[in-house]
């Protein structure tokens, strides 16, 4: 059995469309596709990518997404406002330039109050931090008005992993030393540190994103397929076929190895 797999999107729905076009002709319309979180946030069509998502799940499409961090910060944004997540160090808030939450919200014609002109004004229009609690909460408001609730239950509904022939697939990562099966959310979300310079053996191989690279990347217990699309680098999409992987490229199959 074939699995293709799309790393991290973020809102790059033309890249995403593309990267659905080369499985298509690789494995059919029916391909089995699982996809590594991050669909939202930095690109500058999050409504594009989650119409696509969400729209191809209800048309009984063979997908499995599962969830990333920047994910979860957009639906705990639109369920609470929240701006801060205590796993990002510097301090930014999702609506950062940093974070990308402002594009995410551009992508729906979200407005806000601009404190220096005292007028509504395009998000897009200012590169500046609007993670401040008064503009946030205003933000939210609004959001929560623009933002399709199938967009938010499909946020809301995402898992954190997915299992299947031999393939163990999370957003970030996993702790090693602890069963997958008591993986703690934060990790599989955010981990790197403790992660990445392990070569820990959980199993399963494990097909992960979040760490962007300048092109998806084998080791000897895990794939790395963040080629960095959230920074306009090209996603490219992987096969998974009798325990080899391929990358599906302009030209074809390109063996993915260690």
């Amino acid at each position: 059995m074939s699995i293709y797999a799309i790393g991290d999107i973020h809102g790059q729905s033309a890249m995403l469309d593309e990267a659905l076009d080369r499985i298509e002709r690789d494995g059919g319309r029916d391909a089995r596709i699982v996809f590594l979180g991050d669909y939202t946030d930095r690109g500058p069509d999050s409504r594009g990518v989650l119409d696509r998502l969400s729209t191809g799940l209800a048309e009984g499409r063979n997908w499995a997404p599962i969830k990333g961090n920047h994910d979860r910060m957009f639906e705990r944004f639109l369920d609470s406002g929240q701006v801060h997540d205590a796993r990002i160090a510097s301090g930014k808030g999702w609506l950062h330039p940093a974070l990308g939450g402002q594009r995410t919200l551009g992508s729906y014609g979200e407005v806000f109050l601009h404190p220096d002109n005292g007028g509504r004004d395009t998000l897009l229009s200012y590169e500046v931090d609007l993670s401040d609690a008064d503009r946030s909460d205003d933000i939210a408001a609004a959001a929560r008005e623009a933002v399709p609730r199938a967009h938010l239950r499909f946020l809301r509904d995402l898992p954190l992993m997915h299992r299947e022939d031999g393939l163990l697939f999370v957003h970030a990562g996993l702790r090693p030393g602890v069963p997958v099966e008591e993986q703690d959310e934060e990790d599989l979300l955010w981990i790197r540190e403790g992660f990445l310079e392990e070569d820990h053996d959980f199993g399963p191989l494990v097909v992960h994103g979040h760490t962007a690279l300048h092109y998806p990347q084998a080791y000897r217990t895990r794939v790395n397929l963040d080629g960095g699309a959230g920074y306009g680098r090209e996603l490219v999409p992987a096969v998974f076929e009798d325990g080899a992987a391929w990358l599906l490229t302009r030209v074809g199959r390109q063996a993915l190895v260690p």
